[in-house]
């Protein structure tokens, strides 16, 4: 068996996968946690509280421990592959390389789906927000003005966005610790009956595998964006176990504030076990104000919609362009979007086509928010199962490694977490999801008959252990 090695990332490592370092290798470690980070962000239970809340009859932090314990075995499957290969594309390159080059173009273009459509599910989020705040602006200009920021942001390059995400993640730091004073003061005093209780965490009387399924699909969206971590693997100085570290990192991070936030909310609204149509979209907020005033309620409102529409956008849209980046440097989609901008080091034509791709999504699908979040979950679900086969694939088969935890018992319990929340999700976002595999399966054959497919290019063998 090849000895692995344990270098630090640099130009030499790409070139041992037959490409150059064209992105500015910049963002240390801390950098991409805060990525991770900003992309999950911390404040995500806000906006969907009251959605989880109904579907998991009041158990909204015992869904995210859930989702918690299911991302970790996905987060460790990450890691291998990204150590393994240290390249941009993700679970495209990781698949593709691990297992089978087709296989590799297919998790791409599912998880493509996801991407395509986070940012644009998060345009949505932003402008119901601001409709809150502002009635009388319609929804579709926000979606113009957020977008235009984010791409402003994101085309200056990968260490101006680095900043941006710093100076976010910290205000909304700022707002959950504001939240938890309030919280605590008032559960402290009684408000509306508030009192110490673990039964957000678990009620026996109520709780079923059915209703931790069907909650945990809708809150696995919270914790989507650690993933995308590795797309910046070609711009980590921090070596090759630098993603890795990020991704789990950030994950158990972001859990314990959700975990906390939501255990808070659930005991402000004791002998709640449902919330009214007319008040789901707005749980959260609504006890903002009903233990403050009106007046933090919009700030909360406020500082929802920035750090969705700016902050994890940004995140967002700069994951999308570099996975386009990459199938596009293979040969799996257009060549053009593989451009780099010699002076800001960034692929600046896949950053205008996600914008521009978003901007017509997000005008289509504006007030759709269920119809974006169920293919969203299929596209990345759908791409995590084909990660965890491809651990087993490339370590435990094809490296034969010894380390059973890790290269077998993980991504084999992964795999069945994952499968189960798919198995188990809305049949429109099934059939949406095939939809969308069919019209990959076309774009491949395309590309194929172009003489630019199954990574013909790379002369190196994609099962050689690098990690």
């Amino acid at each position: 068996m090849t000895t692995v090695r344990t270098s630090g990332q640099g130009p030499g490592d790409l070139a041992e996968f037959g490409y150059k370092q064209e992105l500015n290798r910049t963002l240390s470690t801390t950098d991409l946690v805060v990525y991770g980070l900003v992309f999950m962000v911390p404040i995500a239970p806000w906006a969907i509280f009251g959605v989880v809340y109904n579907s998991a009859q009041g158990m909204v932090p015992l869904v995210y421990l859930i989702g918690l314990v299911a991302m970790i075995f996905t987060a460790l499957s990450y890691a291998q592959m990204s150590r393994a290969f240290p390249i941009a594309g993700s679970v495209y390159s990781y698949v593709g390389r691990g297992l089978h080059p087709v296989l590799g173009f297919f998790a791409g273009w599912t998880i493509l789906l996801d991407y395509l459509l986070v940012p644009t599910l998060l345009y949505v989020f932003a402008a119901e927000s601001m409709s809150g705040i502002f009635p009388g602006v319609p929804k579709p200009v926000w979606i113009v003005v957020f977008l235009v920021i984010n791409t402003a942001v994101n085309f200056v390059g990968i260490s101006f966005t680095a900043v941006v995400n710093r100076l976010f993640l910290a205000a909304e730091l700022v707002f959950v610790v504001i939240f938890i004073v309030m919280a605590v003061v008032a559960i402290s005093k009684g408000v509306n009956g508030a009192q110490f209780s673990t039964t957000p965490l678990f009620n026996p009387d109520l709780f079923t595998p059915q209703i931790a399924a069907a909650a945990l699909s809708i809150a696995v969206l919270s914790f989507l964006g650690f993933d995308g971590i590795a797309t910046l693997s070609e711009e980590a100085k921090g070596g090759r176990r630098s993603a890795g570290v990020a991704m789990i990192t950030g994950l158990v991070l972001v859990a314990v504030f959700f975990v906390s936030q939501t255990w808070l909310a659930a005991m402000l609204v004791p002998g709640t076990t449902t919330f009214g149509d007319d008040q789901v979209n707005n749980a959260f907020f609504s006890i903002v104000g009903s233990i403050s005033n009106s007046g933090w309620m919009v700030a909360f409102l406020a500082m929802n919609a920035l750090a969705v529409g700016i902050a994890n956008a940004v995140a967002a849209q700069s994951a999308t362009s570099r996975l386009l980046f990459s199938m596009s440097r293979d040969g799996r989609l257009p060549r053009f979007l593989a451009h780099i901008n010699p002076k800001t080091k960034a692929p600046q034509r896949a950053i205008l086509a996600v914008a521009a791709l978003t901007l017509v999504l997000g005008l289509v699908f504006v007030g759709q928010i269920d119809v974006i979040s169920t293919l969203v979950n299929f596209g990345a679900l759908t791409s995590f199962l084909l990660l965890h086969v491809s651990v087993v694939g490339y370590y435990a088969v094809k490296q034969r490694s010894r380390n059973v935890a890790l290269h077998w018992v993980t991504p084999i319990l992964g795999f069945a977490i994952i499968g189960f929340v798919l198995w188990n999700a809305d049949s429109s976002a099934k059939i949406g999801g095939l939809i969308w595999l069919v019209l990959g399966a076309g774009v491949l054959a395309y590309y194929h008959r172009k003489g630019t497919g199954v990574l013909a290019e790379h002369a190196a063998d994609p099962f050689q252990e690098v990690g």
